[in-house]
């Protein structure tokens, strides 16, 4: 089951992705496959900020953390078959993919994809639930520069095939969430008729 969950900065999005990751983990471990680059400061005050308001929210649950700034196909095969798996976030990965890659070299916008790709294999593959928590950064004013309208375009794109390929497609918008797809919804419904 893969699930994707976008929304604008402090929609909500992560706190419904965190539930949907738990609610399929069962008793069972969940893993938060982290993308941010702990580059300063302020990127580590974040993230310790993220993992206490997860401890703090969850506390019967154990969050086991992947970091993988890039490599995210990689980080999939380390979880066991079964797994409940949030990757948070699409937006800072798809930064690493274009600007700062764990190679010292960019990566074709191509080459990103197939890593996506790659990962969504997998976890289908073994049963894997995958919840891909993203922004949604289109909805500012447009851009003036170059390199913004490319990194916005390649995040768009990821996010329209990222839609497509999702079993379930949710958008958060000041805590409400707003079903733009439900595969398994549907499966069940034209069951029953």
């Amino acid at each position: 089951m893969i699930d994707f969950v976008s929304g604008g900065a402090r929609s909500g999005k992560s706190e419904i992705a965190e539930l949907r990751a738990v609610s399929a983990a069962g008793s069972s471990p969940c893993y938060y496959l982290a993308t941010a680059d702990v580059y300063d400061d302020e990127m580590a005050e974040r993230v310790a900020r993220h993992r206490q308001s997860r401890q703090e929210q969850w506390q019967n649950v154990q969050w086991k953390t992947i970091e993988a700034p890039l490599r995210i196909d990689q980080a999939i095969a380390k979880v066991p078959n079964g797994s409940a798996v949030l990757l948070d976030c699409l937006t800072l990965w798809a930064s690493q993919v274009l600007y700062a890659s764990e190679l010292s070299e960019e990566l074709c916008e191509e080459e990103g994809l197939a890593l996506l790709a790659n990962a969504l294999a997998d976890a289908r593959a073994r049963s894997v639930h995958l919840v891909i928590v993203s922004n949604d950064i289109n909805e500012a004013l447009p851009p003036t520069d170059l390199e913004t309208w490319r990194y916005l375009a390649f995040l768009q794109r990821a996010h329209r095939w990222l839609a497509a390929e999702a079993d379930t497609v949710l958008e958060i918008v000041a805590g409400s969430v707003l079903t733009w797809k439900d595969e398994q919804w549907k499966h069940g419904k034209e069951a029953s008729v």
